[in-house]
């Protein structure tokens, strides 16, 4: 320390530093294999750090449990449940602005109320008549969701129209308080207008709703329950410990392997972890976690927004132009020898 400042007195140390400046950090991609042995494929870090142990998804038209996750392999076991989370991938992951959102709410009042001025609602009018014969169009003081029963199970369809980022952490949370009613295994789907819950039982959407299941009261402890926040600020934390220093990502042609790293970085992890919860980089990497990858701040403010607004529960007799692109996401996710354009013509005829 030189007059009150800290300084880099050792060259190697300022000029690891220098190499640090304007690290770009990316997603890593992890293999998936079965804990038996063979190996299956890979995914973006992103979708696996929110998952716990046990937890269920399908990948390759397979159902699958995660086993364990090991360095920088998932291990996996194929399950009988049936009911899991669909991968997300970042070519997916764009999701609307808080100010698109918005917007999208006020066009849809528009529609609701016969103003159908602009162009691009006049586009989709005949879409939009669909819809409100076969459910309604949600005004701004309204908020929809749609319950339907068919051969798949019970289906539930919620549509905040806050953004794909958003709705991957209310789909979590949700079918967290959801549960808290009577144990159950749900099928999570989403998209940037709404949320699917599928469940094999009847799901307590009345008892939900007079419990005010819409609230944002304990909604970081619930979102700790629901994701695993641990395990998504280690993987966020692998990145501010590059960025800051903590880590040296190697001279150029003589780079470190990414499994070295993830390890140094879990090891300083749990070092702060279990001695020093305090440390700065240390809460960034939760901080980050909530906020990056979940919207934390919007995703309170649209739980806050839903519990001013009057909850229109609708049954309608089959899917409905909201529900259809959602239950079409999670339908391409199922391995099948038929294209899904085919299946979803089938569906179709099916439903007239």
């Amino acid at each position: 320390m030189v007059d009150g400042l800290f300084k880099v007195t050792d060259k190697r140390i300022a000029r690891r530093h220098r190499l640090s400046i304007g690290t770009i950090v990316s997603d890593m991609i992890m293999k998936i294999k079965y804990a038996s042995g063979g190996f299956i494929g890979t995914v973006e870090e992103y979708f696996i750090s929110s998952l716990k142990i046990g937890d269920i998804f399908w990948f390759a038209g397979r159902c699958l449990e995660l086993v364990r996750i090991k360095e920088q392999v998932v291990e996996v076991r194929n399950s009988k449940n049936q009911k899991g989370k669909i991968p997300s991938w970042q070519g997916g992951r764009m999701p609307l602005s808080s100010q698109m959102s918005e917007v999208l709410r006020i066009k849809l009042t528009q529609a609701a109320k016969n103003e159908t001025t602009d162009i691009e609602l006049k586009t989709i009018f005949p879409i939009l008549e669909t819809q409100s014969k076969t459910s309604i169009i949600p005004k701004s003081n309204e908020f929809l969701i749609e319950k339907i029963n068919t051969k798949e199970g019970y289906h539930l369809y919620f549509f905040p129209f806050e953004g794909r980022a958003v709705h991957e952490g209310m789909a979590s949370i949700i079918a967290y308080r959801l549960s808290l009613f009577k144990p159950m295994s749900f099928s999570l789907a989403f998209n940037d207008y709404g949320v699917e819950l599928l469940s094999d039982q009847d799901i307590p959407i009345e008892d939900a709703i007079d419990s005010n299941i819409f609230s944002s009261e304990h909604l970081r402890d619930d979102i700790q329950a629901s994701v695993n926040a641990s395990e998504m600020a280690r993987r966020r934390f692998r990145d501010i410990a590059v960025i800051s220093g903590l880590i040296f990502q190697g001279f150029p042609h003589a780079s470190k392997k990414e499994k070295h790293l993830q390890a140094s970085s879990s090891l300083l992890f749990n070092v702060f972890n279990d001695y020093d919860k305090e440390n700065l980089l240390y809460k960034q990497a939760y901080e980050e976690a909530l906020e990056f990858q979940l919207e934390e701040s919007r995703m309170r403010q649209a739980f806050n927004r839903i519990s001013s607004q009057e909850i229109r529960l609708i049954y309608p007799k089959s899917y409905t132009p909201f529900s259809f692109p959602l239950m079409v996401d999670r339908l391409r996710e199922k391995m099948s020898t038929e294209k899904l354009e085919d299946r979803i013509k089938k569906m179709q005829i099916a439903l007239d």
